[in-house]
C-alpha cells in the first residue's frame, strides 16, 4: 500500500476537504466576537446540528480504525460503547440538560460550584484540561497522523501532527464553537456516506449474503454477551463499567456538552440529543459489520488495525477512496477541534476570568483565542512523543477508569442525594482518585486482575459510600441547591405546547426499542 494507489482525483477530493473546513473558520470568524458566540456559538444551536456534531465530535479515526480492527479478531463486543450510548443520552436529556441550560452555565465544572463549591469545579476543571490536552487531543493528532501515514508512507509523523493541529487550530481558534459544530456537521455526514458506501461494496463481495458472512465465525464472535474470564469486555463489565463511562462521556465531558449549552432553547437541546442517540447506532452496521466481513473478505490479516485501510484500498473504486479518506481525516479532525475549543473555553472560563474579573467580553474572546493556539501547539509538541512511550501511553488509556467514577458520583448521585455537599464532593474526588490510582498500580504488580470496566463500577461503589460518608459527618449543605438537583417536572420541561411525534420522550421510548432489540439480536 504506498502513495501510487491514491489518485490524482482521490487526492484532490482530501485536498479539497481541508480548503472547506479552512475557509468555514474563516468565515465564521467574521461573525464571532464575543466570548459566547467564541465558547457557545451564541447559543444559536438547533437539533440536526447538535445531533450531528455531537456524533462527529465522538467519533475520531481511532475509533473507526480500532473498532473493525476489534471486530476482526475478536468480535462485536466492543460495539456497546457506540450503540449504548443512547442510555446516558437519554439520562442528559432527561435530567441534566434543563438544570444545565436553565443555570445559564458556560463549562460544566460551573455546575459543580453552583451545587457545592469552587474547590470541586477548579479540580474536576484542571483534571478535564490536562486529560483532553494530554490524552485526548494529543492521541487524537497521533492516531490520525498514523492513519495518514498508512496512505501516504513519505510523510513524518512531526510533520502530520503538526499539519492537522495547524488547520483544527486555525479554526477552532477564530471561528469558536460555531465553526466546530459546522465542520462536524458536514463531517458527520461525509463519515456516515463513505462508511456505508464501503460497507456496501464489502458485502457485494461477499454476494449480500449473511450466511456468508457468518459462516466459519468463531464461537461467541457477534456475541456482545461475553464470560467473566473474557479480555475484551466482560458481563459484568457491561453491566457495570459500561454505563458509568458513558455517563461520564455524554453528560459530564465539556468537549461534548458544550454544543448542547449553546443549543437555542431545551427543545432542540433534547431533540439533538436524541438524534445523536439514533446516530450512535450506525457504526455498528457500518464499522463494526465490515470488520466481521473482512474475516472473509481478506482472510490472514496480521494486523487488525490494517482490518479497514485495507477494506477502503481493494474495494473502493477512484473517487469514493478520497471521500472515505476524506472521511477518516475528519473523524480526526472533529475530535480534535471540539476538544481544542472545550479546553480553551475551560481554561478562560474557570481560570482566568473569576481571577480577572475586570476583562470585557471582547478580551475574554482574545484570551480564548490565544488559549487555543497555545494548547494546539502543546498538544501538536507532545503528540509525536507518545510513540516513544508505547505501553506508558496504553496505561494512560486505562486512566479514565480511574478519573470517571468519582466525578460520575458526583454528578449522578448528587443531583439525587439533597444531602451530598461541598466537602464530600471534594473528598470523593480526591479519594476516590487515589483510590483509583492506587488500583491501577497493584494491577501493574500483577496484584489486582479485575477488568477495567469491572473496576469502574467497584470504584463508583466506593466514591458513592464516601460521599455519602464524608456528606453526612463534615460540613453543612448549601441552602440555594433546589434548581441543581433532580424534580420531577424536569423531565416534561419545555414539552407542554409540543406534539407527541416531536417529544423528546417519544423518540426516548424508541431508542430504548432500538437499543434492546440489538442486544437481544446480539446476546
Amino acid at each position: 500500500m504506498d502513495q501510487a494507489s491514491l489518485s490524482t482525483i482521490d487526492i484532490g477530493i482530501v485536498i479539497l476537504y481541508f480548503i472547506t473546513v479552512l475557509s468555514i473558520g474563516i468565515y465564521v470568524s467574521r461573525k464571532t466576537k464575543t466570548s459566547e458566540e467564541l465558547f457557545l456559538g451564541g447559543r444559536s444551536f438547533t437539533w440536526g446540528m447538535i445531533g450531528l456534531s455531537l456524533f462527529a465530535s465522538n467519533i475520531s479515526s481511532s475509533t473507526i480504525i480500532g473498532l473493525s480492527g476489534v471486530a476482526y479478531s475478536s468480535g462485536v463486543v466492543q460495539s456497546v460503547y457506540e450503540w449504548m450510548s443512547a442510555l446516558p443520552l437519554i439520562i442528559a436529556a432527561m435530567i441534566f440538560v434543563p438544570m444545565y441550560l436553565k443555570s445559564k452555565i458556560t463549562t460544566i465544572p460551573e455546575f459543580l460550584e453552583l451545587r457545592y463549591d469552587a474547590r470541586s469545579r477548579t479540580f474536576f476543571s484542571a483534571t478535564t484540561i490536562f486529560m483532553s490536552v494530554i490524552i485526548e487531543m494529543a492521541g487524537g493528532l497521533y492516531a490520525g497522523a498514523l492513519v495518514i501515514e498508512t496512505f501516504f508512507p513519505g510523510l513524518q509523523l512531526w510533520h502530520t501532527t503538526m499539519f492537522l493541529a495547524f488547520v483544527a487550530g486555525v479554526y477552532t481558534a477564530f471561528g469558536g464553537l460555531k465553526a466546530v459544530v459546522i465542520t462536524d456537521a458536514i463531517q458527520a455526514i461525509i463519515l456516515i456516506v463513505g462508511c456505508t458506501v464501503l460497507t456496501y461494496l464489502l458485502f457485494e463481495r461477499l454476494d449480500f449474503s449473511w450466511a456468508n458472512v457468518v459462516s466459519g465465525l468463531p464461537e461467541g464472535h457477534l456475541s456482545m454477551v461475553r464470560p467473566m474470564d473474557d479480555q475484551t469486555l466482560p458481563w459484568p463489565g457491561l453491566l457495570m463499567g459500561v454505563p458509568i463511562l458513558g455517563f461520564w462521556y455524554w453528560t459530564t465531558n465539556q468537549f461534548i456538552v458544550q454544543r448542547i449549552l449553546g443549543s437555542t432553547d431545551i427543545r432542540h437541546a433534547r431533540w439533538g440529543i436524541m438524534f445523536a442517540g439514533a446516530l450512535k447506532v450506525i457504526p455498528l452496521f457500518v464499522m463494526v459489520i465490515p470488520g466481521v466481513m473482512a474475516i472473509k473478505a481478506f482472510p490472514g490479516l496480521d494486523r487488525p488495525d490494517m482490518v479497514f485501510p485495507t477494506a477502503m484500498m481493494q474495494v473502493l473504486p477512484v473517487g469514493l477512496l478520497g471521500l472515505v479518506l476524506a472521511g477518516l481525516i475528519s473523524a480526526i479532525m472533529s475530535s480534535v477541534d471540539s476538544t481544542l475549543n472545550s479546553s480553551s473555553t475551560l481554561v478562560v472560563v474557570d481560570f482566568i476570568k473569576p481571577r480577572y474579573p475586570e476583562l470585557t467580553d471582547l478580551q475574554l474572546a482574545k484570551y480564548g483565542r490565544v488559549t487555543t493556539l497555545v494548547l494546539t501547539a502543546v498538544a501538536a509538541i507532545w503528540a509525536p512523543q507518545i510513540a516513544n512511550f508505547t505501553g506508558l501511553w496504553d496505561y494512560l488509556q486505562q486512566m479514565f477508569s480511574i478519573v470517571v467514577p468519582p466525578i460520575a458520583v458526583i454528578f449522578l448521585v448528587g443531583v439525587f442525594y439533597k444531602k451530598g455537599n461541598g466537602e464530600g464532593a471534594i473528598w470523593t474526588l480526591v479519594l476516590g482518585t487515589l483510590l483509583g490510582v492506587l488500583l491501577f498500580v497493584l494491577e501493574q504488580f500483577d496484584l489486582w486482575h479485575l477488568h477495567y470496566t469491572i473496576n469502574v463500577g467497584f470504584m463508583f461503589l466506593i466514591s458513592t459510600i464516601i460521599f455519602i460518608l464524608v456528606s453526612n459527618k463534615v460540613g453543612s449543605n448549601k441552602q440555594d441547591i433546589d434548581q441543581y438537583t433532580f424534580r420531577s417536572e424536569l423531565i416534561g420541561e419545555g414539552m407542554s405546547e409540543v406534539v407527541w411525534y416531536k417529544d423528546y420522550r417519544f423518540h426516548m421510548v424508541l431508542l430504548v426499542i432500538l437499543v434492546l432489540a440489538i442486544l437481544i439480536a446480539f446476546w
